[in-house]
């Protein structure tokens, strides 16, 4: 009997993955079938469907899935959720479709990745949006205030550029998937589903399992988060998404090369396993943090890393809105429907010359002038503008890394820095 933490929902991995000749007679019947185009979120959203990332879900949101979620972080029947899961589609397709039918999607490189069937179409209006975007990316910081949030965020918000770009409908109903698109090839080493995962934590032995979420590259901070994690936990996940960014991000394949480098160098590999999931950022901040720990669960993962900041955007969140989340969030009656990751907190990590090493606040009590203030969107924009690393910010091996990537591009991507990023409210 497995020691790892059960995958969400209470029904196990609910994979809609097809396989031998059910998927080939599905591929088959997908060509003959009305064809819908799909984003790339939604094309990320269907593979983790198919490889149980997303279990308990099993096609997209219907209207009342999207407002339980929205509003309480609950599906319809009572199971913990924190961010919407729906497929967008244009009014005409929409006209064009009648509840039970079925329908194929396709992704932007055109292949047929799910056939789906139609239990429900509904509107998503300007105002829809709106309250989703209020509901679920608006956070407590200084740019999510009431009278600043709707003046920032349609420029400065990619999620809620996200949402409000969307198209007038929503279709919902369970998929058929088809395919993993080139994940498994493009990554091959570092992709894994949640049963590969699993698999690698049993072996090792693993009952206690701490993710730490990459969509940057890890510098000495992330090294330090994870480090201490070690030390409380069987082993850590370091778990890149290899999904779509936005511009000025950096891509998947550099993130994976920095990160094999800090493992040869720096880690005991018996404690540490490195993965990559599919999916494009949301950029949801604090609900974004309670996703990433949904579907870690998933992938066998009982604790979620949790530091400054975590899938942070701008000033629209507080520090740490992402931890103090966890602690809002419903806990279901029945145990199958919560959330069982649970957050490892750990305060703002640093490096401090007086202190000679990594720090955090809760550790270290010297001033900010005597501390080397790490952040992804700081390395970012030091890089990309072509200026020194101070001391201690990353390891060499990570910084070559980084530099040569930079020296190749042709267009740079101007990085806005966060007001906090710079340490403007480290005490």
């Amino acid at each position: 009997m497995s020691k790892l933490v059960a995958p969400h929902g209470g029904k196990g991995l609910v994979c809609c993955l097809l396989e031998g000749s059910e998927l080939e007679a599905e591929k088959e019947k997908a060509k003959t079938l009305k064809t819908i185009p799909i984003t790339g979120r939604a094309n990320g959203d269907l593979i983790m469907m198919g490889i149980g990332g997303f279990s308990p879900l099993t096609g997209f949101m219907s209207k009342a899935d999207w407002k339980g979620v929205c509003e309480n972080f609950l599906l319809s029947d009572g199971t913990f959720w924190p961010v919407p899961v729906t497929l967008s589609a244009s009014k005409e397709d929409a006209d064009s479709i009648n509840e039970g039918d079925e329908i194929t999607l396709q992704n932007k490189a055109g292949e047929l990745m799910a056939t789906m069937k139609i239990t429900e179409k509904y509107e998503m209006t300007e105002a829809d949006k709106k309250w989703e975007c209020e509901k679920v990316y608006k956070g407590k910081g200084e740019d999510s205030a009431d009278d600043k949030f709707w003046k920032v965020a349609l420029e400065d918000h990619p999620g809620v550029k996200m949402v409000m770009a969307q198209k007038d409908y929503c279709l919902a109903g369970p998929v058929k998937v088809l395919s993993e698109g080139d994940f498994p090839e493009k990554f091959a080493g570092t992709y894994m589903t949640p049963k590969q995962s699993r698999a690698i934590f049993e072996e090792k032995g693993w009952s206690t399992v701490a993710a730490l979420q990459l969509r940057n590259p890890m510098h000495r901070s992330h090294e330090y988060l994870a480090k201490i994690a070690v030390e409380v936990c069987d082993g850590v996940f370091i778990h890149s998404l290899v999904g779509s960014l936005k511009p000025g991000d950096i891509p998947a394949e550099v993130r994976i090369k920095c990160i094999n480098a800090l493992i040869d160098g720096y880690f005991c590999k018996d404690n540490i396993v490195q993965g990559g999931y599919p999916l494009d950022m949301r950029y949801a901040g604090p609900r974004e943090g309670l996703l990433h720990a949904t579907f870690r669960q998933n992938y066998g993962v009982n604790r979620m890393i949790i530091g400054r900041d975590h899938a942070g955007v701008g000033d629209f969140y507080g520090l740490f809105d992402a931890q103090d989340i966890f602690d809002e969030i419903p806990k279901p009656d029945d145990p199958g429907k919560r959330l069982l990751t649970e957050p490892l907190k750990i305060d703002w990590t640093f490096y401090c010359f007086k202190c000679d090493g990594m720090a955090s606040l809760r550790t270290c009590p010297h001033q900010k002038e005597d501390r080397v203030i790490l952040s992804g969107t700081m390395l970012r924009k030091m890089l990309s503008d072509g200026g020194d690393i101070p001391d201690h910010f990353g390891r060499d091996e990570v910084l070559t890394i980084l530099r040569e990537y930079y020296e190749g591009l042709t267009e740079k991507v101007e990085i806005k820095m966060q007001s906090h990023a710079a340490g403007a409210k480290m005490k």
